[in-house]
């Protein structure tokens, strides 16, 4: 028996069950493998599909171009569907991703576009901006917009959700899915609830996006969006590929548990999986304590960790992030020396001179510049007084229009030492963020110091 094609090899996956990172659950943990797809995720099915559709409705056409915003998987997918019927691609992604991703994209033949990661949707910088604009400048082309377009989740209502309802043979109790563009968690978890409306269905966040509070209360809380590192799972919008009712909780898990998580996975496990799966587990550990022992859990692993090799496979990198814990003294430790320890920002819209001001009044050297309480940028007192000797007409203009880079978030419990060595390096100071508690504190060298005088 052969394929006539790669495509034909999409899906049909195995389940595998997690022994040793599961151990303290009382359940049944079973991981559905998607990396054995050709694009070593599970974006596969869900891009065959809507390219399918689309040649159906007459969108797509022969010799036509695709162009997607894509964080890598979802491109992937695309590309190899497109390298089989003779179709271009053009991608946008953003700067968070890993440089694998955007390489294997290349490496089959895609044009991709890395676009900034810390603007609105609507800016025209983002990588949902450009790419919806490439779609109408370019002939003949093709906008498969995974996050809206509904193709998403029926790629898993008909493939992934019945082919778990066959693997457990009916048995499962639960779903744990990292949501992202929320096609894989409402396709699949349709259609088991259809089968079996007591089956829970569980969504994996990440802090510094706003799905877990827009499910609980139907407001799009943007103080709650800021720079996050796990990649491939949360939205700072809501795609139209959601289906609330099918998801019977939100857990947020954070950056740092979501890739040592990863980690273990590969070492404990002998699974070699991303981010996201990580992430998975991480949250289902922390609801654990909801399961029994009859129970049947089912998480998705969405992609391959060869993606991540720079990232959470890299020492250097879990280091520079403050993932790996150490002995002494910690963030948080440095936080509780502080005297002052409410953080102040100035919003985007402020006038130069007005920041200056506040800068000079609290005798502060720098502040970070927020928009509708999201942090997205810094500013500091030298550039601003360099920015007015060469004009100082700017003093009227906002602050957003001389900001720079925002400052590095750490999670409190980073060791001292990981957080020394960031602020020798580029940076006067970093924002140090609890998560669980949900406050933001800012370091600089000097607290340091202080701490250790």
């Amino acid at each position: 028996m052969y394929f006539n094609n790669i495509l034909e090899t999409i899906g049909n996956t195995p389940l595998v069950k997690l022994n040793s990172v599961t151990k303290d659950v009382q359940a049944t943990v079973l991981a559905k493998i998607e990396t054995v797809n050709p694009g070593n995720s599970i974006k596969d099915r869900m891009a065959l599909k809507m390219i399918e559709d689309a040649e159906k409705s007459g969108k797509l056409k022969p010799e036509g171009t695709i162009i997607e915003g894509t964080s890598g998987n979802t491109g992937m997918g695309l590309a190899i569907a497109a390298i089989v019927k003779g179709y271009k691609c053009i991608f946008t992604t953003t700067d968070k991703q890993s440089k694998e991703k955007v390489d294997a994209l290349r490496a089959f033949g895609a044009e991709v576009i890395v676009c900034p990661t810390n603007v609105e949707p609507e800016d025209p910088r983002s990588y949902y901006s450009v790419a919806a604009r490439l779609s109408k400048e370019i002939p003949n082309a093709f906008y498969p917009n995974q996050y809206d377009n509904l193709s998403n989740r029926q790629a898993h209502y008909e493939q992934t959700g019945p082919e778990i309802w066959e693997q457990t043979e009916g048995k499962i109790t639960h779903l744990v899915v990292g949501a992202g563009t929320g096609g894989t968690i409402t396709g699949t978890g349709r259609y088991l609830k259809e089968k079996n409306p007591k089956i829970k269905v569980w969504a994996i966040d990440t802090y510094g996006f706003a799905l877990k509070k827009y499910h609980e209360t139907g407001i799009l809380d943007k103080n709650e969006i800021y720079p996050y590192v796990t990649e491939g799972i949360g939205e700072d919008f809501i795609p139209q590929n959601y289906d609330f009712t099918v998801i019977d909780h939100f857990e947020k898990v954070t950056d740092k548990d979501a890739a040592l998580m990863t980690r273990d996975l590969v070492r404990k496990e002998g699974i070699w999986v991303g981010n996201s799966a990580g992430s998975a587990v991480a949250g289902l550990l922390q609801l654990k304590d909801q399961l029994k022992p009859t129970d049947v859990v089912v998480i998705i692993f969405h992609d391959h960790g060869s993606r991540y090799i720079a990232k959470i496979f890299n020492d250097d990198w879990m280091r520079s992030k403050g993932y790996f814990d150490k002995k002494g003294m910690t963030a948080s430790d440095i936080i509780g020396s502080k005297k002052d320890v409410n953080l102040t920002t100035v919003e985007a819209s402020l006038p130069i001179g007005d920041t200056l001001k506040i800068i000079n009044t609290n005798n502060f050297s720098q502040l970070p510049v927020t928009r509708e309480g999201r942090i997205v940028g810094n500013i500091t007192e030298n550039h601003i007084y360099s920015s007015l000797l060469k004009n100082p007409e700017l003093k009227n203009k906002p602050v957003s229009d001389i900001m720079q880079e925002a400052m590095p978030f750490i999670d409190i419990s980073t060791s001292i030492d990981t957080l020394s060595d960031l602020l020798s390096k580029n940076n006067q100071a970093v924002i140090v963020k609890d998560f669980k508690a949900d406050r933001n504190y800012i370091v600089t060298r000097q607290d340091v110091v202080d701490a250790l005088a």
